[in-house]
């Protein structure tokens, strides 16, 4: 009976870890070491064990992971290259689109195939051009809105007579080292600033051996920021109070080149007693000074309202310069320029564009608002077409300008004016009642009235409270606190009715109308006690 017992067969034990395999291999010279038991038993009779492992390495290769040495691609120490579209340095910064082409190595640079690829280059796919995801019919609105922003063009349209003024007059002062002051007064939106930044580009080589400074005064914390502001631009070390004033008028009057500032939003600089607008306009008047000084700023009257002593000695008072609104032709031209940029068929109708000037210009004549208006056209118009195209497939093959698949039309500028320079005051009406409020409405015949007796469009918050609390006496009712007149002046600039210029405080913050007069008026004229108080005026 044949046994059953397993034959004895020799095995290999190999350690767990890494560690034990080190300490169980016993050290062996390379004289006297052989081949191992494995090796032995695996190889055939008459064949040595070397040629055995040889063969068997070359017909069953390990697998990447476990290749050692130059065999595997990831231990090679150069760096080896990368595919085309990585390789090729003129791919960095280029974003692929929706169908684009994959680059082919020849316009890749490539010397040769990858090794990646075992010497085998990718197929390319000659097949009919694959359908897009989006269609590209959105590119002329895109082009449309980029050129309606309200950037500084490289020509201001219709502002001819206002840019050679300043030019005339940086020309006098400047470069004929006169010392003198311009005060430039209009509307947000009639170019004060865009006027005035094409001038001192173009006479960047005349003005080129003085100190030219430009300040933001939106930008200072309060009226006193400005000198530590200037002496810093002019290099002096800051300096608050009075001695930073001496500082200034003695760096100002001592030997040098010509002194050139310019300070934007001017009235952000007024305080009480406007004792730094005085003292930066009598700069100017120094003996020996070399300062020429430039503001800008919205206020028509700014120098008869609150720097009347100026004009105490007629010669040295400053040179007023204003920028009348834009007119419904300019803003005509200046809306067909900027469209005419975009190539192929117009984006905007004629009618729409014409209707959008002419209601522009009836109420303010600011281009920013006109160039917003048509921008927010495009862009109804543009969410229209693309929820209409989405996922649609386009074949292969654009013209080289995109068509327009829908023109902005009448409606849809009639819509966003609506929604910028609407009625407003009726916005709260609901089924016919007015549920606009008492005290807003009270607020409104107060400034109302205060506008005329200035005979500005812009006061402060202080003055406006006092006027609203004299109207309310007058009429015997209950007035607010300032900080909630704040809230009320807050509440009608979200409704579109006042714009609210803040300031450091609150009693200095500027309030004006963002719509005429004569339409306010006659909105507010709807109630009995509204007429009352706009007849009975201010005591």
């Amino acid at each position: 009976m044949a046994s059953t017992s397993p034959q004895h067969q020799p095995t290999i034990d190999f350690p767990r870890r890494r560690s034990a395999r080190r300490l169980a291999a016993p050290p062996t010279s390379p004289a006297k070491s052989g081949p191992d038991p494995l090796t032995r038993r695996l190889s055939p009779p008459g064949r040595p064990a070397a040629a055995t492992r040889s063969a068997r390495t070359k017909a069953l290769p390990l697998s990447p992971r476990k290749r050692l040495g130059d065999d595997n691609l990831c231990n090679v120490p150069q760096a080896l290259p990368c595919s085309p579209t990585k390789r090729s340095k003129e791919n960095q910064g280029r974003r692929l689109l929706f169908g684009d082409p994959p680059a082919s190595p020849e316009k890749a640079g490539s010397p040769g195939p990858s090794p990646r690829c075992g010497g085998q280059e990718t197929p390319q796919s000659s097949g009919p051009a694959r359908p897009r995801l989006f269609r590209q019919e959105g590119t002329c609105y895109q082009e449309a809105k980029r050129v309606l922003h309200a950037a500084v063009p490289d020509r201001l349209h219709a502002r001819e007579r206002e840019t050679g003024v300043m030019r005339q007059f940086l020309r006098e002062h400047v470069c004929g080292r006169r010392p003198g002051s311009l005060y430039v007064s209009g509307a947000p939106g009639t170019g004060k600033t865009a006027s005035l930044s094409h001038v001192l580009l173009d006479c960047k080589d005349e003005l080129a051996g003085s100190k030219t400074i430009v300040l933001n005064c939106m930008s200072l914390s309060s009226p006193q920021s400005v000198f530590p502001a200037v002496a810093q631009e002019l290099g002096l070390p800051a300096a608050a109070g009075r001695d930073g004033v001496r500082r200034l008028e003695k760096h100002l009057t001592a030997q040098g080149p010509m002194v050139l500032l310019v300070l934007d939003e001017l009235d952000q600089l007024e305080s009480k007693g406007q004792d730094v607008l005085y003292t930066l306009f009598e700069w100017p008047r120094l003996p020996r000074s070399r300062l020429v000084l430039v503001g800008l700023a919205n206020a028509l009257d700014l120098m008869d309202r609150s720097l009347a002593r100026l004009g105490a000695r007629p010669a040295s008072s400053p040179q007023l310069l204003h920028f009348p609104p834009y007119t419904r032709e300019q803003l005509s031209t200046i809306l067909r320029e900027r469209l005419g940029q975009v190539a192929g068929d117009p984006v905007l109708d004629a009618a729409a564009l014409q209707f959008c000037a002419r209601k522009v210009s009836a109420v303010s004549g600011d281009a920013r608002k006109a160039l917003d208006v048509c921008r927010r056209a495009v862009e109804v118009v543009e969410l229209e077409v693309r929820n209409q195209t989405l996922l649609k497939p386009l074949p292969g093959g654009d013209s080289p300008v995109s068509p327009v698949p829908k023109r902005v039309g009448l409606l849809h500028v009639s819509r966003v004016i609506s929604e910028v320079f609407g009625d407003r005051l009726a916005a709260g009406a609901v089924g016919g009642r007015d549920t606009f409020p008492l005290q807003q409405k009270v607020l409104l015949c107060s400034l109302l009235l205060l506008a005329r007796r200035l005979r500005t469009r812009e006061v402060t918050l202080g003055k406006l409270h006092d006027a609203y609390s004299q109207v309310c006496r007058q009429q015997h009712l209950p007035a607010v606190d300032q900080a909630e007149c704040l809230s009320l002046v807050t509440l009608l600039e979200s409704r579109g009715v006042l714009e609210l210029k803040r300031a450091k405080e609150a009693r200095l913050a500027k309030v004006s109308l963002k719509m005429e007069e004569v339409a306010v008026e006659h909105a507010l004229q709807d109630t009995a006690l509204v007429g009352s108080i706009l007849a009975q005026g201010l005591r």
